[in-house]
């Protein structure tokens, strides 16, 4: 008996639902990126693509229509809802279905759904504004890899002056009894010194010690004209604006003004929060007027400067996906929810509820707000503001220096080569045997024991 009574009312339920879905619903929503966009005469966005996931699961037809106030729902003096909760109250729509956040006073005179969001308060501002200033910021103008590479660049050119002292006939002509100048030692303290533009002697004589000392000098010019120029860029840009990360430091700064969309959910948050920041922060909108008609304006006014617009985190990320000038806080507020409005005691809202919860269980919605959000920003670099400069960006300096070094090198070869034919012409010798002695007195045991032996000497 008892089953039987569960089946009629099941079945009751089901009737309810049919007959509800019989008919075309109604649907308001408000244009807002990415959830509602005009695509010619059609909308699309992350909402049209839910509506079109939940009518799949629930199979009801919609007509989809924008609020005519443009409005999310606001109650007035007098208890009258206007936007799109006034429109589902007054059954001018079935449901409404935008990124409707879920407060107390909505769910008084509507139903909604399980969230199919979750979000927060923050605020963006430009790049150049939110930067934090760096104990090391003598170091800013190159990034970690930029002095990675000078570093190695300052030890090969070093090793390479070495190797063109002792290889060359013209810097080192008879091993035997001269002494070595350009030692290891020598050689990076040289090569330091044409860094600083100060030099140190003596100085290359040979060819090939010439080109690799005007390879390095060239090298030592461009970069520290990179440096100087990138580090008054940055110096300029900090002087320029303070530090602001958090909403304790823009509610304690005068220099930017900041606002957010009037008579939303965000401004009743500070208007009626005990925090004193966040009171702060309300009376600070209020007294300079600086509230937006809606984000669009707020998103203009971040791009010009000196202005950060406090909305909905979720909201927020699209216009740092899009604009790369611009930055989120990491700070949130106020944790909460989009949902799916309907009139009081609609049926549709439970089923609705199931379908949202099902489409969070299988990933789709994530696939979505991925589909939506995706960044234009990845390796883009801002032409507004100054960051580090990456070695890719100097690659052409750093070619310059390495085939120089090489041709260095091919000189001294070429240098010792002429002197070893010379050498064989005259003692009627092998090229190849006098080349390899040469080597021998300039890198081998030889040299180094006939330099010990000199040194004994002269101490004797």
């Amino acid at each position: 008996m008892k089953g039987c009574v569960a089946l009629f009312f099941c079945l009751a339920a089901l009737t309810a639902w049919a007959a509800t879905d019989a008919k075309e619903l109604s649907i308001t929503t408000i244009k807002e990126d990415p959830y509602i966009m005009s695509k010619g005469s059609e909308l699309e966005g992350y909402c049209i693509d839910l509506l079109s996931e939940l009518s799949k699961i629930l199979g009801f037809k919609y007509k989809v229509h924008l609020v005519k106030d443009n409005r999310y729902g606001l109650m007035d003096s007098s208890g009258n809802w206007n936007g799109m909760i006034g429109e589902v109250i007054r059954k001018e729509a079935d449901l409404a279905v935008a990124p409707l956040t879920i407060t107390a006073v909505r769910e008084q005179f509507v139903d909604m759904t399980t969230p199919f969001m979750q979000t927060g308060i923050g605020f963006i501002l430009r790049k150049d504004l939110a930067s934090e200033e760096s104990t090391f910021s003598l170091l800013s103008p190159f990034s970690t890899d930029m002095w990675v590479g000078i570093l190695i660049a300052f030890l090969l050119t070093g090793l390479c002056i070495f190797l063109v002292g002792r290889i060359s006939p013209t810097e080192w002509a008879e091993p035997d009894t001269e002494g070595h100048t350009f030692t290891l030692l020598h050689s990076f303290w040289w090569v330091l010194a044409a860094l600083t533009l100060q030099g140190a002697g003596p100085h290359p004589k040979a060819l090939s010690g010439r080109v690799v000392s005007a390879v390095w000098w060239l090298f030592a010019v461009m970069l520290l004209a990179c440096y100087f120029g990138n580090f008054s860029a940055m110096f300029t840009s900090n002087n320029k604006h303070i530090s602001i990360r958090t909403f304790e430091d823009l509610a304690n700064q005068d220099a930017i003004d900041f606002g957010t969309v009037e008579s939303g959910s965000t401004m009743l948050f500070f208007k009626n929060s005990n925090d004193p920041v966040h009171r702060r922060i309300y009376q600070r909108m209020e007294r300079k007027k600086s509230f937006v008609s809606n984000m669009a304006e707020g998103i203009r006014r971040t791009q010009e400067g000196n202005f950060a617009f406090i909305g909905e985190a979720v909201s927020l990320d699209l216009t740092v996906a899009r604009y790369c000038e611009i930055i989120r806080s990491q700070e949130i507020l106020g944790m909460r929810s989009y949902s799916i409005a309907a009139p009081l005691g609609s049926s549709l809202v439970k089923n609705l509820t199931i379908a949202i919860l099902q489409l969070s269980e299988s990933g789709e919605l994530t696939y979505l707000r991925n589909k939506w959000w995706s960044s234009s920003c990845m390796g883009d670099r801002s032409n507004n503001v100054s960051q580090a400069l990456q070695p890719h960006e100097l690659r052409g300096l750093f070619l310059i220096l390495g085939l120089g070094l090489l041709a260095g090198l091919l000189l001294a070869l070429m240098e010792l080569l002429s002197r070893a034919r010379t050498q064989a012409k005259d003692g009627k010798k092998s090229c190849c045997s006098v080349l390899t002695s040469e080597l021998n007195r300039r890198f081998g045991r030889r040299g180094g024991d006939s330099e010990q032996d000199g040194s004994d000497k002269s101490k004797a």
